[in-house]
């Protein structure tokens, strides 16, 4: 078995090796949490676009049906009932009314859902928690020094890790 870098595990990895994992890690990390963000916008997106369409519909409805429903419908109620033409139309045009009413109160909805998803707030929340994590992150003490350090040890230690 292996660590991420290739190191088998148990061995004892250099701070270069440490950070080099580390941030791989913290890069993949960003990444994973931009495409959570971009599915989160799309899934909103659509649910707006949703919305959308039911008011769009709403209003087509709306606007170009009213002349030959109206003029349907108000002779339709005149043949049943008896009443004055006026009257008839006027009960027509409330029926449409009602309608479109019905496919504004779907685009609210979905309106409202689009409203309430708050995938990039939710992910902005998760990265200032890992940012507030990392800050508070403190590295392990180094063990004493030993007292015999000379420009020797200073300089065999510099070369063997470069």
């Amino acid at each position: 078995m292996s660590a991420p870098d290739g190191s088998p595990v148990g061995a004892e990895r250099s701070i270069g090796q440490l950070f080099a994992s580390a941030t791989a890690e913290m890069s993949a990390l960003v990444h994973d949490e931009i495409a959570l963000a971009k599915a989160q916008l799309r899934q909103d997106v659509k649910r707006g676009a949703t919305s959308g369409g039911a008011f769009m519909a709403a209003g087509v409805l709306l606007l170009f049906s009213l002349p030959m429903l109206n003029f349907a419908l108000a002779y339709g109620i005149r043949t049943w009932s008896g009443w004055n033409l006026g009257w008839c139309f006027l009960l027509s045009f409330a029926a449409n009314c009602i309608v479109a009413g019905l496919l504004a109160l779907i685009g609210v909805t979905f309106a409202k859902k689009a409203k309430k998803g708050r995938g990039p707030q939710k992910v902005a929340a998760s990265m200032k928690e890992t940012a507030g994590v990392l800050q508070k992150a403190k590295p392990h003490p180094r063990p004493a020094l030993p007292e015999n350090r000379g420009p020797e040890a200073i300089e065999a230690v510099a070369r063997s890790s470069s």
